[in-house]
Parts: structure tokens; sequence; C-alpha cells
């Protein structure tokens, strides 16, 4: 009888700890590939539709597989694969094309060059 309660008590343990492995994986942060993903809200300053296709387009060639800009909150929401990319580089990539972010300011000759529409009032 001591064996079987020892029997049960070791199973019951055993489910319990392979249920408890199976449920903290997350795979809400998973593509379809099995790659991990990030999404992230910073920053981006910029004026019109001109600096919402510049800011978008230069975030995806930098890695970034989805991106959406905000001319009225000035906010980029980017996707992207954290081992292919980051955050900061996604900032530096914009301030090289004339868009300040909230970590990097554009060069002054590079903003300098945006169309007049893409000038926005540059933080000091």
């Amino acid at each position: 009888m001591k064996t079987l309660k020892t029997f049960l008590l070791t199973l019951y343990a055993i489910f319990l700890t392979v249920n408890i492995a199976a449920q903290s994986h997350d795979h809400s942060k998973m593509n379809a590939d099995q790659t991990v993903v990030k999404t992230e809200s910073f920053k981006v300053w910029g004026q019109c539709d001109m600096c919402k296709t510049r800011i978008e387009k230069t975030v995806k060639a930098e890695g970034a597989t989805a991106a959406s800009w905000d001319a009225k909150s000035q906010l980029l929401t980017v996707t992207f694969d954290p081992s292919k990319t980051s955050q900061e580089s996604l900032s530096k990539k914009l301030a090289s094309v004339g868009h300040d972010t909230e970590k990097f300011k554009a060069p002054d000759d590079v903003y300098s060059k945006l169309p007049g529409c893409c000038h926005y009032e540059r933080q000091k």
C-alpha cells in the first residue's frame, strides 16, 4: 500500500510539472514561422504624408516587419525581430534620413535637405 501511494504521488508530481511547463511557454509573441517578434512605439518627428512614407519605408528597410507612423501623435509603432534589429538601430537609421527621434537627432545638413513640407519644429 505504501508503494502504491509513493507511485501515485510521483506520477502526480510528474503530471503537475509537465502541465506547468507546457503552460509557461508564451506563444503570443511568435509569428507563423516561430520567430519572436517585438512591438514598440516611440516618438519620431515629421510633418506630412511624405514623412509618413519615408519613416515607414526606412524602418522596414532596416528590418521591421510592420510600421505605422501617426503624424498627430508623432508616434511610430513598429514590429520587428529583436535578433535582427532593435529600437536603437531603427532610431539611428531614421535620424540618418532626417527625422529626429527620442534618442537621436538628425544631422542638420540632412534635415535641411528634406522637402519644405517635411520641415517640423525641432526639439532643442
